[in-house]
């Protein structure tokens, strides 16, 4: 088993205490770099790896098959996390290094566990209130929009199927013990107040 495990943005304090029991009980814990070591040090000594900042692709995707061969081993025979700044699920390298595991050593899971992102962290550091709508992108045209509170998931679907949307996945009471995932076919007419759409082109 293979976890992605958000460190936060960079603050020791910014580690949530799943963070924290999860490093000290993984049977091995991987990091990216230096900041993500000093994070990561004081409940567990982890083994860094290099993943050089590049726009090689050729580069970018050896490093990541070289990489995946020393974490896979020891995901095999157990859990290893593998440490990253932010989330592992916002513009980050574990779920390109999760799709190389699945090519490569198709028998190790990969999962992640959600650490304070950029985006969250920055409302809090510049002291503003994120209360509608916003755009977040790398340079690039977004094709994925997040709603939250979506009360008819299956009419909202339709109409976003309008704009071009495709993928839909739905989350109701997310990381709570009566958390339900939907996806595409089988979104519900109605969902609770503590739900999340994910809808792509």
């Amino acid at each position: 088993m293979l976890i992605g495990l958000g460190l936060g943005p960079g603050n020791p304090e910014l580690l949530t205490l799943r963070a924290v029991r999860l490093l000290r009980q993984a049977d091995a814990v991987f990091v990216p770099g230096r900041i993500a070591y000093d994070l990561v040090a004081p409940y567990r000594e982890p083994v860094v790896l290099d993943f050089p900042m590049t726009d090689d692709e050729s580069r970018i995707m050896a490093n990541l098959k070289e990489n995946a061969a020393v974490i896979a081993p020891a995901a095999r025979e157990g859990c290893v996390v593998f440490g990253i700044l932010g989330d592992p699920n916002f513009f980050s390298t574990f779920s390109r290094l999760c799709a190389v595991m699945a090519e490569d050593y198709p028998d190790v899971d990969c999962s992640t566990e959600p650490g304070i992102s950029a985006i969250t962290a920055f409302a809090a550091a510049a002291n503003i209130s994120l209360a509608s709508g916003f755009t977040v992108s790398d340079g690039g045209m977004p094709d994925i929009r997040i709603l939250l509170k979506v009360k008819r998931p299956k009419e909202r679907a339709e109409e976003l199927k309008k704009e071009g949307y495709r993928e839909f996945v739905l989350v109701e009471r997310m990381f709570f013990p009566d958390m339900k995932v939907y996806q595409n076919g089988n979104l519900p007419d109605k969902s609770d107040y503590l739900s999340v759409m994910y809808a792509r082109r």
